[in-house]
């Protein structure tokens, strides 16, 4: 390696993963190169939340990213972790400051067919990465009175509308997206269909929200009459927007093989639902391309807190590491790509596939026992798994 990569460690059973995928599947092949932040919970506290900041702009200096699952606290973990404030999430602070889309993308194998019998191809979630409800403000109202939406414009324009006329205590909500956004989500996902030959289906609720998604869909229809028709067309692919609950229905009955755009929380929900479908939350890639040309990589499942639990009582748990692998190897690959450094790309290529033979002699962790079909399956711990990958890891790459 030449250039680093950021390094974003996060909390609890992934935390320890991590080590473990480090020590045993990188550092012993990899001259490994990082610029190491720890977004671990307690640091982040002890930060007031800079250090999030910081490794999102040491994303945009050396382009590439990888990030461990972090905790999105609420009031239980504030009291657990005797915190100063109940931060924001890390991962909608990166997206924030790198703006982009995030792909992700079940990791499918042979021997483990999809819930819905009909799909036939992975489905990709595009999902928004700016805003929404991930930058939202809100007030708790402790008594009657009247909540407001207010726009002052540098001009002088003032807009104003009532929200609520509260009788008594309630709660209330604002959020915002920018056309500027939204277009780069736009561009992303079209170049994102083409480079990869796949229809893209847009969705949002425009019949409820008459302005803030219907400019979504305005956006959108804009920019593909004007710069991406005549590319869908001549491959054959399709774009077409739908309402989010008719798309769901759609999903359901398809084949799969193609890509779906989501706002932001809308791809935050459905990225699981797909990748519980197609076999696990531990088997799916997710990826933030920003428009700069920046990759973060990260797992697209939280921090496992059940089987953390367990750990710290020495218990043995099996979680499953695989999409924290691929976080990795995506990295590495990436990294590879943009130097020119042929060997990396071809150590991350050999990583996956050091993954998906332990799989196919069916050594898997407990999560994957029941969905293996035409072998039987030995479940075995985490460490057990992230051994079994190294063996076949050793054996194969030269």
């Amino acid at each position: 390696m030449t250039t680093p990569i950021v390094e974003m460690d996060g909390d609890e059973m992934t935390r320890v993963l991590w080590k473990m995928i480090k020590d045993e599947l990188i550092i012993p092949f990899v001259d490994l190169k990082t610029e190491y932040y720890d977004l671990g919970l307690p640091e982040r506290d002890k930060t007031g939340d800079q250090i999030t900041i910081d490794s999102a702009e040491a994303t945009k200096k050396y382009g590439v990213a990888v990030k461990c699952a972090t905790i999105t606290p609420n009031a239980q973990r504030m009291e657990e972790y005797k915190l100063h404030k109940m931060w924001k999430s890390p991962n909608g602070t990166i997206r924030s400051i790198l703006d982009g889309t995030v792909f992700r993308a079940p990791i499918t194998i042979p021997t483990i067919h999809p819930c819905v019998r009909n799909w036939e191809k992975p489905i990709t979630i595009a999902r928004h990465a700016y805003g929404d409800v991930y930058k939202s403000v809100e007030i708790k109202a402790s008594e009657p009175g009247v909540a407001k939406l207010v726009f002052e414009g540098e001009s002088g324009e003032r807009q104003e509308v009532v929200v609520h006329e509260f009788k008594g205590a309630g709660v209330l909500q604002g959020m915002h997206n920018t056309d500027k956004s939204i277009r780069s989500f736009a561009h992303s996902c079209f170049k994102f269909a083409i480079d990869t030959k796949q229809d893209l289906w847009f969705a949002t609720k425009d019949t409820i929200s008459k302005t803030y998604d219907a400019r979504f869909r305005e956006i959108f229809q804009e920019i593909y009459d004007n710069e991406y028709k005549a590319d869908f067309e001549q491959l054959g692919i399709e774009y077409f927007y739908t309402l989010i609950d008719d798309a769901v229905a759609r999903v359901i009955r398809s084949k799969g093989g193609f890509i779906w755009a989501c706002k932001n929380y809308d791809g935050d929900v459905m990225s699981d639902m797909l990748s519980t479908a197609f076999g696990s939350l531990a088997m799916m890639t997710s990826v933030l391309v920003s428009p700069d040309g920046n990759y973060e990589f990260e797992a697209a499942h939280g921090t496992v807190t059940r089987h953390y639990y367990k750990y710290l009582k020495g218990e043995e748990t099996s979680t499953n590491p695989m999409a924290t692998i691929f976080a990795w190897s995506g990295a590495l690959r990436k990294r590879g790509e943009m130097d020119g450094i042929g060997d990396l790309v071809d150590f991350a290529n050999h990583l996956e596939q050091a993954c998906f033979d332990t799989l196919a002699d069916g050594i898997v962790t407990k999560d994957l026992v029941n969905l293996m079909e035409g072998v039987t399956p030995k479940a075995v711990n985490s460490a057990g798994f992230i051994g079994a990958i190294r063996e076949r890891l050793e054996k194969n790459y030269k």
